[in-house]
């Protein structure tokens, strides 16, 4: 007898009723995942949080009264703490950056496919940091123009060296805003062999997050 899979317990969080209802009935309609609860503004979707002590929480980051950007670290110390992920309608949002920095697992754009979206719903509850490949983009030339970084590492940077050559390939495609799972399809490998090679490439490159490692991927002339 086989033991039933929990499903992925999840909260929206969006000003916008139109918006909420499409996202819940793509998430209802896929396997093992379960909306348990809504919210109009971020002090809501704390409320709701506390009481439905969601996996993940699909955060708009503007809504009005108390929006999303306020509504991150009231989440995560929450006890457990959800994994959330900002919903934004424009790639090049300056928002990214802060969320990010305030613990939010990553960002998807409102345009993005059914597919995506529920790809993105599990790689977070999975632990995984989710990023669109547009809002990448946006983190890394945040992260590169600020003032505050160290000296940018060219491509003889000697970290690169420490690498295999699977290790620079998902490298790349984190850089590239590509998820675990995609990382998997695309390089015909598993999910745990890929995240074998995400931890060495921290260690290896002294980075802790999938954005810094992005950051270092395109510094290093990885990602173009």
């Amino acid at each position: 007898m086989t033991t039933p899979t929990v499903p992925i317990r999840v909260l929206l969080a969006d000003d916008e009723t139109m918006i909420r209802a499409a996202v819940r009935m793509i998430l209802s309609h896929a396997d093992g995942i379960e909306v348990v609860g809504d919210a109009a503004d971020g002090r809501q979707a704390v409320a709701e949080a506390a009481s439905h002590r969601p996996d993940v929480v699909l955060l708009d980051i503007y809504m009005p009264v108390h929006g999303g950007l306020a509504a991150v670290a009231p989440l995560l110390a929450l006890a457990p703490a959800p994994r959330v992920l900002m919903l934004t309608t424009f790639g090049t949002d300056d928002n990214v950056l802060t969320a990010l920095r305030d613990g939010a697992a990553g960002f998807l754009l409102k345009d993005e496919g059914p597919e995506e979206l529920i790809r993105a719903v599990r790689a977070a509850a999975a632990g995984d940091s989710v990023l669109s490949p547009q809002v990448t983009g946006t983190v890394v030339a945040r992260m590169l123009s600020g003032a505050h970084q160290e000296a940018a590492p060219g491509p003889t940077d000697e970290r690169i060296t420490r690498l295999t050559g699977r290790e620079r390939e998902v490298l790349k495609l984190i850089g590239e805003g590509l998820s675990n799972q995609e990382i998997a399809g695309r390089l015909h490998i598993t999910i745990g062999t890929v995240k074998t090679h995400v931890v060495a490439i921290f260690a290896k490159t002294g980075t802790t997050s999938r954005v810094q490692a992005a950051v270092f991927a395109h510094r290093t002339g990885l990602v173009h």
